[in-house]
């Protein structure tokens, strides 16, 4: 049987985030290649970030004001916080990919091939569905500030300060072009980086669907020692994977949880405040699907890691057990109990990225949604 390429699915993903700077061939260092990414950040993306940050400080007065910036503002910090710790980590993630070609990782026959592109085919619908929602977004976020003619002057893109005059041309072009270049980055690479974390677990939920296969056809014979040996070190190869995926971004999960619910209740307040099919609205529209989907993937890949390493124990016992050796019953019944525990993806070993956190996030965003209403209406 041929070796099963684990990036394929993913393949998409990771060239765009090479195109970008975000993902080197080794790791980074003193070359072109590093040289043009530390280039391209310092000169469009932390300006844009800054620009923000300052404008904040000037609208703290105007409620509706600063909710149109905030949220566009915690988007880049969260963004900020990922591609920090991608190219922290990434000497480690590649060594970790690097586990995927390992034997012990590898599908052993067909059934278990169809089962692990099931999952992937789940993980590239998604990333197609929120693909769209950021493209949307940023189409949407280039076009409204030319079809709006409400208020005085030439709008941007988004709010920012500017040592300079904006309203005078070119700076207005230039500025506009240099906005909707940032966002676009920024809204991608955000789509990609995300995307590629939520695959990392979909890898390690395959990894326990196919360890409790060959659990399940764990058979009486000669063999049956040396193939409980390979499942025992299989179960011990996952979870160093797992450990090494969860650790590389625990506390960007952590910022993730805490800035979710804010951001998808200021998206909201704001979808709401739109004129009905207008180019601001299907930004908004656009933008909150993004925020939404985002939180999903993270929540439902990491929920099927716990679900399926909880049936780790269920899946031995479903072996035909009665007629082992009494030496590899011994060694069953330890790796039974050794596996009692289902695996959780945390952030900060604190919070639990689950179905719970995801439908918390959504009551939370809710209520900060009709926070803000109240407030608008006082």
């Amino acid at each position: 049987m041929d070796r099963y390429d684990w990036t394929l699915t993913i393949k998409l993903n990771l060239s765009i985030l090479k195109l970008s700077g975000l993902w080197p061939r080794d790791r980074y260092k003193i070359d072109p290649y590093t040289t043009l990414t530390a280039l391209f950040l310092l000169t469009v993306f932390i300006p844009n970030l800054l620009s923000q940050i300052i404008k904040v400080f000037f609208i703290l007065d105007d409620l509706t004001t600063l909710a149109a910036t905030i949220y566009l503002l915690l988007t880049e910090i969260l963004f900020t916080v990922k591609i920090f710790f991608l190219m922290k980590n990434m000497t480690t993630l590649k060594e970790a990919m690097k586990l995927l070609d390992t034997d012990l990782f590898q599908p052993k026959n067909p059934e278990q091939v169809a089962v692990v592109q099931l999952n992937l085919d789940s993980w590239r619908t998604i990333y197609n569905s929120f693909t769209m929602s950021c493209v949307g977004a940023i189409v949407f976020l280039s076009i409204s500030p030319l079809l709006d003619k409400s208020g005085s002057g030439k709008n941007l893109p988004s709010l920012s300060w500017s040592p300079y005059n904006t309203q005078t041309s070119p700076a207005y072009e230039l500025t506009y072009i240099y906005q909707v270049i940032g966002y676009a980055y920024t809204c991608m690479n955000h789509v990609n980086v995300d995307s590629f974390i939520a695959a990392l677990n979909v890898f390690i939920g395959c990894q326990f669907d196919i360890l409790c296969d060959n659990l399940r056809h764990l058979q009486p014979g000669d063999d049956a020692q040396e193939s409980l040996v390979k499942c025992i070190k299989h179960h011990k190869l996952i979870l160093k994977f797992a450990t090494i995926c969860n650790e590389s971004f625990n506390l960007a999960f952590f910022v993730q949880l805490l800035v979710s619910a804010t951001i998808t209740g200021l998206t909201l307040f704001q979808l709401s405040t739109m004129v009905p099919f207008t180019a601001g609205f299907f930004y908004f529209t656009s933008y909150y699907l993004a925020s939404v989907t985002q939180m999903f993937q993270y929540c439902w890949f990491s929920n099927e890691v716990h679900l399926k390493s909880a049936n780790v124990p269920c899946a031995a016992f479903e072996s035909d057990w009665t007629d082992l050796s009494l030496e590899v019953k011994k060694g069953l019944l330890f790796f039974i109990m050794r596996t009692q525990k289902p695996l959780h993806i945390s952030a900060l070993n604190v919070f639990h990225l689950s179905l719970e956190s995801f439908v918390a996030i959504l009551k939370t965003a809710w209520s900060y949604y009709t926070l803000l209403r109240q407030a608008e209406e006082e």
